[in-house]
């Protein structure tokens, strides 16, 4: 990595330290999120698999877990599929296939870009995550909140700028 790439992530290490300072209690919700998708992504960017195959062996790792859960509750008295709306049901039925979409672009766009690229694409959807809930739902935007964020994206605004820069320097050379 270069300068003013370590210069961004050391940035945003600081902006993240400040918001687990300053949060109040452990965020181990925030912290498993993180960690989870950041693995996944390493993992998806490392297989030796396409993106159809890739996604099948997930699936086969996680059908015997989630079949479980759902005989589970089944047999509690507590599932809604098949119980509830007929909407509710093919709702259900095709959130699958609403899930598996975006989980074939990824894999196959994670392939496509670097590792540190993708890590910064990631960072998109918790962005937007945040503005709908201060701006549509009302969440709070502390100050400690506004210095947290504020170095976090500053820290991507030069990261971003430091690509764009080799990416200009590369094209010309």
């Amino acid at each position: 990595m270069r300068p003013a790439q370590w210069l961004a992530i050391g940035i945003a290490a600081a902006g993240v330290l400040y918001l687990i300072l300053n949060a109040g209690g452990l965020l181990w919700i925030s912290f498993t999120l993180a960690f989870s998708f950041g693995i996944y992504g390493l993992l998806r960017k490392t297989a030796h698999l396409g993106s159809l195959p890739g996604l099948t062996v997930e699936m086969a790792v996680l059908c015997l877990p989630a079949l479980a859960y759902a005989l589970f509750l089944q047999s509690s008295g507590q599932a809604a599929f098949a119980h509830g709306l007929p909407s509710t049901t093919l709702l259900l039925a095709f959130s699958g296939v609403i899930t598996a979409v975006p989980l074939l672009l990824f894999a196959y766009g994670a392939r496509q870009v670097p590792l540190t690229s993708l890590g910064v694409l990631q960072y998109i959807a918790p962005t937007m995550q945040f503005l709908i809930g201060v701006l549509l739902y009302g969440e709070s935007f502390t100050p400690s909140r506004i210095i947290g964020f504020s170095l976090i994206w500053l820290a991507l605004a030069l990261y971003w700028r430091d690509s764009f820069r080799q990416r200009g320097r590369t094209a010309t050379a």
